[in-house]
């Protein structure tokens, strides 16, 4: 198994294999620290109960406590069992640190469990989250579910049977239809890798208190996709963004999948409405992007302000009918060399192809109609 790197406990120091090096950003001057080795997971935490796992694909966000755990996102299929152990050495070590107080002054015959450190075992998985159908999101649904339990089991079907299911994986209808699309020809995904609750409105929020909080999932539409989630954690003040957000490229659009531009400024500044800073855009409300460190609501409002400039001068150009070739040799992205990225599965000039389709760049002028010509002899 691969190795994992986890941080926990007093202190919630990170504990690595050797140091990381460490460079400023040019934008905000936050460390913008290298991430974990191919094949290696880092956990870190973000506010109280709420933990962030970097490397197993896009950033999952986990709860940890009493309840069990909740994972936003479910990483790439062939890291899942290191998911898997560092979330329950996660969970543990959190319970570990949170294990129950003596129970003081009281009667003599009152029960003394928790001062004979008697401690339940630790819950397993309850809920797993889909912000988005890529296989960086959902690829790691089928191990995660079948290693998990459904919070409510039996007591709500009153068929015993049920307590055997596997977590229950929550996501926006459309990711749920994304993910039941198969060529033909192609075998379908496994009926335990699809989602199996889903919501098509504005937005979900759980039936109880998980971990001691609210937890809500409202659809962002048509911005990464038409099935981007937003999972807002209320006590903790922790929102997981899924791919709306990187620290490391330029927005992911994914234009097949229904995603555009529009839609991504407008799930930033959503998510910004949301956010409450401490002083100056700083601190207070926290964000876990779907790659890249976590951020605040002064990282989130100098990215809305990157995708919409970007934005604007490319409409200008579509607007003027520029092609293009033309577009991208004008390099709108110009101001941004820090997210600007040459080669991978999502580069610079992809982005900027997305932009242009997206705001109706290419697209044939409409031929207007040609007035029929008039009898004549007539005025």
């Amino acid at each position: 198994m691969s190795a994992v790197l986890v941080a926990a406990g007093a202190g919630f120091q990170p504990i690595v294999a050797q140091q990381a090096p460490v460079r400023p950003s040019p934008y905000t001057g936050a460390p913008q620290l290298q991430g974990p080795p191919a094949g290696e997971v880092e956990v870190l935490p973000v506010r109280g109960n709420i933990y962030v796992l970097f490397g197993a694909g896009s950033n999952i966000t986990m709860s940890v406590g009493t309840d069990g755990v909740l994972l936003v996102d479910a990483g790439r299929a062939g890291m899942s069992d290191t998911i898997l152990a560092a979330v329950r050495r996660t969970h543990q070590e959190w319970l570990d640190v949170n294990r129950p107080r003596p129970l003081g002054f009281g009667a003599e015959t009152r029960s003394s469990v928790a001062d004979r450190g008697v401690l339940a075992p630790a819950k397993p998985v309850r809920y797993i989250v889909n912000t988005h159908a890529h296989a960086d999101s959902t690829g790691g649904n089928e191990r995660l579910r079948n290693s998990g339990r459904t919070f409510a089991g039996g007591n709500v079907a009153g068929d015993i049977r049920d307590s055997g299911e596997g977590a229950a994986i929550l996501a926006h209808e459309n990711v749920l239809k994304r993910l039941s699309m198969v060529p033909a020809g192609q075998p379908g995904p496994h009926p335990d890798a699809l989602p199996t609750d889903t919501y098509y409105v504005e937005y979900y929020k759980l039936s109880q208190f998980f971990n001691g909080e609210g937890v809500q999932l409202f659809h962002v539409p048509a911005a990464h996709s038409d099935g981007d989630s937003l999972v807002y954690f209320r006590n903790n003040d922790v929102i997981a963004l899924g791919d709306l957000m990187s620290t490391r490229t330029f927005p992911v659009i994914d234009l097949d999948a229904g995603g555009a531009v529009n839609g991504i400024v407008d799930g930033l500044n959503r998510v910004l409405d949301m956010a409450i800073p401490e002083f100056r855009l700083e601190g207070g409300t926290m964000m876990v992007p779907g790659e890249g460190r976590v951020v605040d609501s002064g990282d989130v409002a100098y990215y809305r302000d990157m995708v919409t400039i970007v934005r604007d001068r490319v409409l200008d150009q579509v607007k003027k009918g520029r092609t293009l070739a033309e577009v991208l040799a004008s390099r709108p992205t110009r101001d941004y060399p820090h997210f600007e990225v040459s080669s991978g599965p999502w580069t610079t000039d992809m982005f900027v192809d997305a932009v242009y389709k997206s705001l109706g760049g290419g697209k044939a002028p409409a031929v207007p109609a040609v007035p029929p010509a008039r009898p004549a002899g007539r005025r």
